[in-house]
């Protein structure tokens, strides 16, 4: 639904043109047993190849032992296409860090990164090929939109996901894949459709999806109002995440542009209502950028504007990117910056850098193959 927003940038036509083929992720159950009808088989095979594929997260259906040999074929051939192809994996934090830079059907590259923690595995996926919201200090802003990822796209990012956490790679972590965040390339609402589509295949129960749990997952967004409130209508109680980088509309006209159509007081507000609506506290993310964003009247507005709301405030030290004159906050600074906004009553984390050394942190991604 990018282009019925003003200000966001639209994908070139020839690259909307390479959609990638129909997925049985792409469906919901209705559509799932419509499908089978249309290509003459019995509407029962549709619980089945859901168990398989949102049950136990597997995606090859000639391994499945209820499908013979040329049913298996036609189901492959029908609803299984190979949406991602994996480029390179690299990893760090001692294997707790794992990204992945994924091949698009008819090109394009994106990135998803999983990390493990010892009572959690988070999946950051990306919603675009690029990004067309273009905040000057992120790598993937800086790229430019390619195109939207469908919902197939989305959720078998996740599937792998969930095939690495529960391969046993992460020995000090659960066995299974806790917590997704929308948070890699690109502006989730600003792909509205697949987001939504793809929230359903994350929470609901097997075998309609994964039956994740919402409170796991979060949705970062820069302030697309109009989709915020339709997010909020949506029944789904998944956490909202607000990209603010700035508290004055001055300063953040040009670190995040869609302000100019989208100002603070109507994002903040926004996200009020979201609260108001599901129930469910929502953060700000505010990267810290050296002698940008980081003064102690910033750092006091920024306690204002919050003070009293059912939100918690996600400091992130900025993570350099190539090309960037932009550096993170000194240690000091920073510190000093906690202390004000958190006199003011507001609920502050720092967050941890993971994935710094690959380029895999917050404002990293840029489905670069070769960096890392």
């Amino acid at each position: 639904m990018t282009e019925d927003l003003p200000g966001i940038t639209r994908p070139e036509r020839a690259e909307r043109a390479a959609r990638p083929d129909r997925h049985w992720a792409d469906l919901d159950p209705d559509a799932r047993a419509a499908a089978l009808v249309e290509a003459g088989l019995p509407r029962f095979r549709a619980d089945q190849i859901s168990r398989r594929y949102f049950g136990r997260d597997q995606a090859d259906p000639a391994s499945w032992s209820e499908l013979a040999g040329p049913l298996a074929e036609q189901i492959a051939g029908e609803w299984f296409p190979e949406l991602l192809e994996p480029v390179t994996d690299v990893s760090c934090d001692d294997g707790d860090t794992v990204k992945t830079v994924w091949r698009l059907t008819g090109g394009g590259l994106v990135e998803s990164v999983v990390m493990a923690y010892p009572r959690r595995v988070t999946a950051c996926v990306s919603s675009q090929a690029g990004c067309g919201i273009g905040c000057p200090f992120c790598a993937t802003g800086q790229q430019g939109l390619t195109r939207n990822l469908s919902t197939a796209e989305i959720v078998e990012q996740v599937r792998q996901a969930r095939v690495l956490a529960g391969s046993g790679a992460f020995r000090r972590s659960p066995d299974h894949l806790t917590n997704i965040v929308f948070m890699g390339m690109g502006e989730p609402l600003a792909n509205y459709r697949a987001l939504v589509a793809a929230l359903h295949r994350i929470i609901d129960p097997a075998p309609a999806g994964f039956g994740m749990s919402a409170r796991n997952v979060t949705v970062s967004t820069v302030g697309l109002v109009p989709r915020i409130d339709a997010l909020a209508a949506e029944g789904l109680p998944v956490t909202l995440a607000v990209s603010l980088h700035a508290p004055d509309d001055q300063l953040r006209d040009t670190l995040v542009p869609i302000n100019n159509r989208w100002p603070v007081a109507d994002v903040i507000a926004a996200a009020d209502r979201y609260a108001a609506t599901t129930g469910r506290r929502y953060s700000i993310e505010y990267a810290l950028i050296r002698d940008i964003n980081d003064q102690p009247e910033r750092a006091a507005a920024l306690g204002e504007l919050l003070a009293d709301r059912l939100t918690h405030l996600n400091l992130i030290p900025l993570n350099p990117t190539p090309g960037s004159r932009w550096t993170a906050s000194d240690p000091a600074v920073q510190d000093e910056f906690v202390r004000i906004v958190r006199a003011a009553g507001v609920a502050v984390t720092v967050r941890d850098t993971r994935g710094r050394e690959i380029d895999g942190a917050c404002g990293q991604l840029a489905a670069a193959v070769g960096r890392g």
